[in-house]
């Protein structure tokens, strides 16, 4: 046993211990013949660092892992990186833009930018992976995967090539979100809408014979130098003798037909819409319905939204090259002049071109540029068929979505999935491998000696520049990551890696540079990568359950045949103290890594486990995180306590036999908050089981058994001998090691230094053995005894804590009606009760005056305060402390009552004025039952 210091220091002993459990491969699974237990995490961008989101995501992974290992299942925490094509692009160009002279990635050969990728991300990319580390999440290294690494990229083209010869995977010519800055299409995911101040206007169609013209509103009119159509409501009486007319369109002179859609909604504006099929994911859905081929819709902007001439020629000269809100400007100008712009009138009678509005602007999330719907070749997935298999697999309960309620959700998208764009104009990524002859023939190949068989000899080939969207390769993180690369049947061995795993051959090796042995079933049959695929949990984000688990569930379905995980937990985001959504704009985003310098690791992972509720999103409160610091503080200075009363490790899992109540009372609070635990967690109630630990921890073991076996035990400068106190040491120390092994997938830090500290153990406590939840070791009368001696103590120190008793003042104590369990039990606990409640018991009857009353069951305890206290003075004490806690409440009760404020208030003043009015509430009560008691 060694000494703990007086003063917990985190600092120190997590540095140290990370250390030592990756140094001696704690992290990777090693248990031939134990259940395999897989979770993978959300690989982080290799440009990335720990943000908040982080700490929680990777917090309950953690806790999740750590508990498996600590269940003797041969636990594996996949740990990896992404390539993150477009941030990883833009930070090696940005770098490259600060040299002396400046480079530009067109400067070199696409070969020659992509080492040096590939250098920065040797030499940069790593360092979230270090954040990680601090965290202490328990990963295994030795296997580190990255969604570029030979053996993933082999899995990444199989699966392209495959899915194109099924047909699952095409070209076409549709809308996508177009980043004019980044020069790429973009995924929602990295769309970023804000509100602007934008302009609504109003403009004249003429009709082709010259009777009049139909009036149309756009936020954007520019791109009616692309229009090919205006639509109207079939339902829409005004505009049915119209249908099938053409107008001509002002400053082109095209002639487009007026159709009808229910895009058109009459209610809005006029009731009729330009359309314009290139420019708008709407209107290209309008253009697809009146079957306009997608070929001949019309692209009037560029790659750098700049305008370019359309296939007839007829943009004026004056527009070309003109940026999209240049040619607004223009556009308007040249409509006004020409009376085709209908001016707005306001409220005061004056005349505007336009009407202002708000509107909901798309902006690139890393350029910062606004977002062009563009029309251009793309390669696609068939999602609609890919999501089917998906779709049952929820329905069926195959995977289990946690909380339950964003089933609905799901459902709702899946089943009404779009093509998805999974083509980048990019460097930097997996290039997409198919290959193009001079004819516009393709052929799509793992290899270009492949393609060029395909095209015949002296076809001349070139490759699609285009890489693959970085949520294409992450969507088989899964089983790509466990070695497999597309053979049949897949690879048992858990994938290449880095580390000391043999890249050659794919087999992973054990710590002891052994190979992994195959996994079996109980029918004897190799089971899929080893037993580890499917994943048994997946922890993530709701915010990506489409962009990246859905995906992963459509392609691991499709090529391994099952689902890639049984469970997949959706936790929500953490917030800023006020609710707002956390943000660099806003200045409040909150540095994991600065919490982590002031309280700790441990502190902060308790808290998110602590505040991760089912369903809901965490508010940051730091003052709860220097709470769970002290928290760790109070379990540090129990273990010293425990040192310093001769209490050590426990030499066995099962509960020590006890004679006393009080430790027949412990172990069996011991087992119930085990119970509590392994249910909380079965269920994925990550708060539940925290909840249960800190209290067990705080309340039952800490503020009451250590001060109930003080007696036993003697004072520290001089330990009582003998069995009691034998028996007393040694359920104190077995206690101990439950709440460590319990406390450890929350706190390893503090956990594994007090485990080792308390005494010689046969291994680190990382791989110890959870607790038995052993219901044989429970003695209710026991139970029964020590928690009505709590209630009791705590009832009497409540009351003189209410009547300003001195905390010095020894009080006697009369009973009345103690039946005869009562009456045993406070001979056998008159020594504690007097030293802990400072009360004698005495006998007759309690002398006449003033005395607090306490009820615990049948008995009366009836403690005189003639000569503690003032009785008047307390009187009025309280009375006045009543009225003003009763109006306080009262005040507070009126506002809630107030319409105008909950309605028109900030939702945090509200939840304050409520928390408020408990508080006073409960203190009027409070005051009020002190005041009865004086009599």
């Amino acid at each position: 046993m060694s000494e703990l210091p007086k003063t917990f220091d985190p600092a120190e002993l997590e540095q140290r211990w990370y250390a030592h459990w990756e140094a001696t491969g704690q992290f990777r699974p090693d248990r031939p013949g134990a259940e395999p237990w897989t979770i993978v995490n959300p690989p982080p961008n290799v440009t990335g660092s720990l943000h908040i989101g982080h700490a929680l995501d990777n917090t309950l992974q953690d806790i999740l892992t750590r508990h498996a290992r600590l269940k003797g299942k041969d636990a594996l925490w996949v740990v990896g990186t992404d390539h993150a094509g477009i941030a990883t692009q833009m930070v090696v160009e940005r770098q490259m833009g600060a040299l002396t002279p400046p480079e530009k990635r067109t400067d070199f050969t696409r070969e020659q930018f992509v080492e040096k990728v590939w250098a920065w991300k040797e030499e940069s990319g790593g360092e979230i992976t270090q954040q990680l580390r601090r965290l202490g999440c328990s990963m295994d290294w030795a296997n580190e995967r990255f969604t570029m690494d030979e053996g993933f990229s082999k899995a990444v083209l199989k699966v392209f090539v495959d899915l194109h010869k099924e047909g699952l995977l095409y070209r076409d010519k549709r809308l996508v979100n177009w980043d004019p800055g980044l020069g790429t299409a973009i995924s929602d995911l990295e769309v970023e809408t804000r509100e602007i101040k934008g302009s609504f206007w109003h403009l004249r169609y003429p009709f082709e014979d010259g009777s009049g013209f139909i009036e149309v509103a756009t936020t954007r009119p520019e791109t009616m130098l692309a229009d090919m159509a205006v639509a109207v409501n079939a339902a829409d009486e005004r505009y049915t003798h119209l249908v099938g007319k053409q107008v001509r369109l002002p400053i082109t002179g095209r002639l487009i037909p007026i159709i009808t859609d229910d895009h058109a909604d009459p209610e809005l504006g006029s009731g009729a819409v330009k359309i314009t099929p290139g420019h708008d994911f709407n209107d290209f859905e309008v253009g697809k319905r009146a079957g306009m081929a997608a070929g001949t819709m019309l692209n009037m902007l560029d790659a750098k939204a700049q305008v370019v001439q359309v296939a007839d020629g007829l943009i004026p000269d004056a527009f070309l090259g003109l940026t999209s809100v240049e040619a607004r400007k223009a556009v308007v100008a040249q409509l006004k002049a020409e009376g085709f712009l209908i001016p707005h009138v306001d409220k005061d009678g004056a005349e505007h071109d336009a009407e202002p509005r708000t509107i909901q602007t798309p902006y690139g999330d890393r350029s910062g540029v606004v977002i062009e719907p563009w029309l251009t070749d793309q390669w696609y997935v068939d999602a609609a068929t890919l999501a089917k298999p998906a779709i049952e697999a929820v329905r069926s309960g195959a995977i289990k979505l946690v909380p339950k309620t964003w089933e609905k959700t799901f459902f709702n998208w899946m089943e009404n999935i779009q093509p998805w764009c999974v083509s980048r104009q990019l460097w930097w990524g997996h290039r997409i491998p198919a290959w193009f002859a001079e004819d516009g023939a393709v052929f799509v190949a793992m290899t270009e000696a492949e393609a060029q068989a395909q095209a015949g000899e002296g076809v001349a080939l070139r490759q699609d520049n285009d890489v693959l969207d970085t949520w294409f390769s992450s969507a088989l993180w899964p089983f790509a990551t466990l070695g497999w690369d597309g053979s049949t049947p897949p690879s048992p061995l858990r994938g290449e890696g880095r580390g000391e795993g043999d890249a050659s051959t794919g087999v992973a090796l054990g710590n002891a540079g052994q190979p992994l042995s195959p996994t079996l079933s109980p029918e004897g049959e190799r089971e899929t990568l080893g037993g580890r695929y499917p994943n048994d949990v997946l922890i993530s984000g709701f915010d990506i359950l489409f962009f990246w688990d859905a995906r992963m569930m459509m392609q691991g379905l499709h090529f391994m045949g099952d689902v890639p995980f049984k469970t997949l937990y959706l936790h929500g985001l953490v917030r800023a103290a006020d609710g707002a959504k956390m943000s660099k704009s806003k200045g409040n985003v909150v540095n994991p890594l600065g919490l982590i310098d002031q309280y700790g690791a441990d502190a902060l992972r308790f808290f998110m486990a602590a505040m991760e509720s089912q369903g809901r999103d965490i508010k940051m409160d730091e003052k709860r995180v220097e709470g769970y610091r002290n928290f760790a503080t109070k379990l540090w200075n129990a273990c010293r306590f425990a040192q310093g009363n001769g209490i050590g490790a426990s030499k066995t899992l099962e509960a020590p036999r006890a004679t006393l109540a009080v430790n027949k009372w412990i172990i069996a609070e011991t087992i119930a908050t085990v119970q509590a635990v392994d249910l909380a967690l079965a269920d994925l109630r990550f708060d539940g089981a925290a909840n249960a630990v800190y209290q067990f921890v705080w309340s039952r073991f800490c503020d009451w058994y250590l001060e109930l076996i003080k007696p036993v035990l003697g004072q520290m400068d001089a330990p009582a001998t003998g069995a009691d106190a034998d028996e007393t040491r040694a359920v104190a120390g077995w206690v101990i090691d439950q709440i460590l092994v319990l406390l450890h997938p929350f706190m390893p830090f503090i956990t594994e230094e007090l485990w080792n500290a308390m005494g010689p153990r046969e291994s680190n406590l990382i791989v110890a053995q959870w607790p038995m939840a052993d219901a044989r070791a429970l003695d209710p009368a026991a139970s029964q005894e020590i928690d009505w001696l709590i209630r009791l103590i705590g009832e009497v120190r409540a009351a003189r804590t209410e009547l300003n008793v001195a905390p010095g003042t020894r009080m006697p104590v009369h009973v009345r009606d103690a039946g005869p369990e009562t009456l045993a039990r406070l001979e056998r606990q008159a020594g504690v009760i007097a030293r802990l409640a400072r009360i004698d018991l005495a006998t007759g009857d309690a002398p006449a005056g003033g005395a607090v009353q306490v009820v615990v069951d049948e008995a009366t305890f009836v403690l005189p305060l003639a000569g503690v206290i003032d009785l008047d003075a307390e009187r009025a004490r309280l009375t006045k402390g009543i009225e003003a806690a009763a109006k306080e409440r009262d005040a507070l009760a009126g506002r809630l009552g107030n319409p105008s404020f909950v309605e028109r208030a900030k939702p945090e003043a509200v939840e304050k004025a409520r928390a408020d009015h408990a508080e006073k509430a409960a203190e009027a009560e409070r005051l009020g039952a002190a005041l009865a008691r004086l009599g």
